[in-house]
């Protein structure tokens, strides 16, 4: 006679899943139990594909606006940023980068404000570090010229000022003038040329985007920008890359 052996996983199993007749209540708690680690398996593998889809969208949204690093001056604007630029491009870790010029302003139109970051860039340039061009739902980037005072406003920002495209707000900034009146803040008419949605509210509602130079001539900038927005092959990698650049760099950035 030929005796069949099996794992003990097996004969554990098959033990308790076919009892006999008298013990059934233990084959049902044990195949219960088995159902449960199944289902619970298989809805922590759902959520946490999920969570990594959901993490992956967001951090593709957020990187859309934001750079990977910057430069900036130790004091006032970023006079020689061309300078700058061509520096961080020798890095062989940098895949691009792009002048911007960043200031805190109030948008206004008739009776409605709201505060923003208004962002001056080069539409041309500002497509290789950041990707604001793809989530455009009217309008575009390239009718942001110089001393066009186009503007591009997020789409709850657009909806709080109660604009649409081709209508003007008024962009007032902190820096005053003296007059003979006296002191004013400097404001200028902008034309609304696109609206963006990146899904994200913190830029939806609260970002503004015209061209570098009508920004940087609001705020008496001159030829200077704020800095120059980096964008690296690694994310992760950014602090190295930022620390290696800054010794490589003059003191002045």
């Amino acid at each position: 006679m030929r005796v069949m052996y099996q794992p003990y996983e097996y004969f554990l199993g098959f033990r308790y899943t076919r009892a006999r007749h008298k013990d059934h209540f233990i084959s049902f708690i044990s195949l219960a139990s088995m159902f449960g680690i199944m289902i619970g398996v298989m809805a922590l593998i759902v959520v946490l594909s999920v969570m990594n889809g959901f993490h992956k969208e967001i951090r593709e949204r957020i990187l859309g606006m934001v750079s990977h690093a910057t430069i900036t001056s130790t004091e006032g604007g970023l006079q020689n940023w061309p300078e700058a630029m061509e520096l961080a491009k020798q890095h062989p870790d940098v895949v691009a980068a792009a002048p911007y010029v960043e200031s805190q302003v109030m948008l206004v139109n008739g009776q409605l404000v709201s505060g923003a970051l208004i962002r001056g860039i080069d539409p041309q340039q500002e497509a290789a570090v950041a990707d604001v061009g793809e989530h455009m739902n009217s309008g575009s980037l390239d009718d942001l010229k110089e001393k066009s005072y186009n503007i591009v406003l997020g789409v709850e920002l657009a909806r709080n000022l109660g604009v649409a495209v081709g209508e003007k707000v008024t962009v007032i900034t902190p820096h005053a003038i003296i007059t003979p009146v006296g002191t004013m803040p400097r404001l200028k008419r902008f034309t609304v040329s696109g609206i963006f949605e990146v899904g994200m509210g913190d830029f939806d509602t609260g970002v503004a985007l015209a061209h570098m130079r009508d920004v940087a001539k609001l705020n008496r900038l001159g030829d200077a920008v704020t800095g120059v927005r980096l964008k690296v092959k690694d994310l992760y990698d950014a602090q190295r890359i930022s620390y290696e650049l800054a010794n490589q760099m003059k003191d002045y950035y």
